[in-house]
Parts: structure tokens; sequence; C-alpha cells
């Protein structure tokens, strides 16, 4: 005698549908993750609507937000994706191989200068790991399963964090020898307001630990309002705006002190320290690669603490096999 199939039972192929469409939002990027056509994900989703005779999304322009039915789903459907990736990394880790998928997000200068890099080393070390890099011009979701682990340069605040302040960085006021030469270079901060600048685009600044001019350019010190020759999204375009003689840019250390053509200049009087912060949510902390990566980015950024504090000029890679 077959069993009658229990229409209580959740099917877990519905499950990982739902968090994919409630992580995202938008039917559009949650079919490309699963692979799916929209057509497809929008009819599996309404029957497993149906199947529960419950509305879990409120449908909009705006895309697909959960219903109070469809946060309390959620809470479940997280703690079982939860325990399913720890089974797996359960298993994996009685062969003592490391295997799967990292999906690592950190600015764009730190994520291109220094961690892209080191993590050759991680890479040789462990050769069945993905590595996924967002090295993007703002801050990752991590609440949306953008990424495993973050490194930011604010300490965030969300609930079910793990959040260990990763390293200080040092940044410096950098001008071109061409620029220098054909402008002079400013002896003292008042001059700041004479000289061609380079900065972020203030409305679409992306943290207010980026705001590094704003302090240095009281008209009352400078003399004139602050000219801004560029300014730009991204630090590896001030970088390299700065390096062809566009103006004068306050650039991290572990960019700037790279190339021969940038001198620092207001030495001593321009010193801005900031701190980047290394986050992951709770479960995925757990899992065995994101506990490597985690401690291989602290130890390799511990060995390069000068570097990045522009005290020396070569970034220390770590060696293959530790």
């Amino acid at each position: 005698m077959i069993a009658q199939r229990d229409d209580t039972m959740l099917d877990w192929q519905d499950i990982q549908i739902f968090l994919e469409v409630a992580r995202g939002q938008r039917l559009s990027d949650a079919a490309r993750r699963l692979g799916l056509d929209h057509s497809t994900l929008s009819r599996r989703t309404r029957r497993f609507e149906q199947r529960l005779n419950t509305q879990l999304f409120e449908r909009s322009t705006h895309g697909y937000q959960l219903t109070e039915a469809g946060q309390q789903l959620l809470a479940h459907a997280e703690e079982m994706a939860r325990h399913a990736v720890e089974a797996g990394e359960s298993l994996s880790d009685q062969d003592h191989r490391v295997s799967g998928q990292i999906r690592l997000g950190v600015t764009e200068g730190f994520g291109t200068w220094v961690i892209a890099p080191l993590l050759s080393a991680f890479c040789d070390r462990h050769p069945g790991v993905t590595l996924d890099l967002l090295a993007l011009p703002r801050v990752v979701n991590l609440s949306r399963h953008e990424a495993d682990l973050a490194i930011t340069v604010e300490r965030p605040v969300s609930p079910g964090l793990v959040i260990s302040r990763l390293c200080d960085y040092r940044l410096r006021l950098y001008g071109s020898r061409d620029y220098l030469a054909r402008h002079g270079a400013p002896t003292r901060l008042a001059e700041l307001g004479r000289h061609r600048l380079i900065g972020y685009v203030d409305d679409l600044i992306f943290s207010e630990q980026l705001s590094y001019l704003e302090p240095l350019l009281d008209p009352a010190v400078v003399g004139a309002p602050p000219h801004f020759a560029m300014r730009s999204t991204s630090v590896t375009t001030q970088h390299a705006a700065c390096r062809h003689g566009a103006g004068l840019a306050v650039l991290p250390c572990f960019m700037a002190s790279t190339s021969e053509a940038l001198i620092n200049v207001l030495e001593g009087e321009v010193e801005v320290v900031r701190q980047f912060w290394i986050t992951a949510r709770q479960e995925q902390r757990r899992l065995a690669r994101v506990r490597l990566l985690w401690d291989f980015l602290r130890e390799a950024l511990e060995t390069n603490r000068a570097f990045l504090m522009g005290e020396t000029r070569e970034l220390v890679l770590p060696e293959a096999s530790p």
C-alpha cells in the first residue's frame, strides 16, 4: 500500500525558491540565481502559496514584499537552510577537505589593492574553495545574502552579525610629480584653497567615514572655497586622476605609496586613520570554509599593519602553505 502524501509537509525545493524570492524581493533576480525562467518561478511561487492556502508575498511594481505569514515562514526557512548547510559542512569536514563557495564583499580600493593579492595564497591552500570577490564602491548587504563575509569601513549595527575590528589604515594627501611641478606643493592647509582637488561625489558617498576632505576645507582656514577639478564615487578613479595630474587627493597609503608618481604633501598635517571591520551572519560564521577565510584575513592583515599605516611601501604576501 502506497502512503498518501501529507500536504502539511514542506517541499525543500519550494523552500529554496521562497528563500531566494524573499531575500532578493525581485522575481527576475531570484530566477537568475536559481537558473529558472521568470514565468516558471512565478508559477512555482503561486503554486506554493496555493498549497499552503496562504499568501506569502504582496506583489507590486516594486517587487515581492513578504506578508505577515511570509515573515513567519522566513524564520523557519532560514533555520532549515542553516541546518542543510551545516550538514553538508560536517560531512565535508570528515575527510579533512574544505570545499564550496565563499562570497566576500569588500570596498573597491581595499579589495583591489590589498585583499585580491593576499587571497592568492588562500586559493593555493584551499583549491576546493571558489572565492567570489565583490570589490564594490558600496557596502554589500549581508541580510539580503549578497555575501557570506563583508569588510566595511563602518562598524555594522544589524542584529545577528558576528563583527570584529579587522585593521586600521592611514590616509594622506598626495599629488603627482607633474602636478606639483606645474602648481607647486602646498606648505600649509591655508594654501589648499588655491589648488585643484579630487574627492567623492558628496550626495553619492556611501559612508561618512569617507568624508576625508571636509574637515580640512574650512573656508576660515583655507581662505577660499575649495575647487574640485574632479569628483568620483570610485577611490580607484580618484587615484588614477591624481596620478595623472588632475589635482590633489586624500588617498589610502596602501594605494598611493606603491606609486613612484605620487608625492605625500603636507606630511604630518594631513593624517587620517580609519578602520576596516569584518562581518558575517552567525550561521555563515560557523561554516568551516568561512572560518578559515576569516582567520586567514586577520593574520595576513596583522602581518601588514605597517604597510596599511603607510610605514612601509610593500605588501607582504602570505606563503602558499601556512
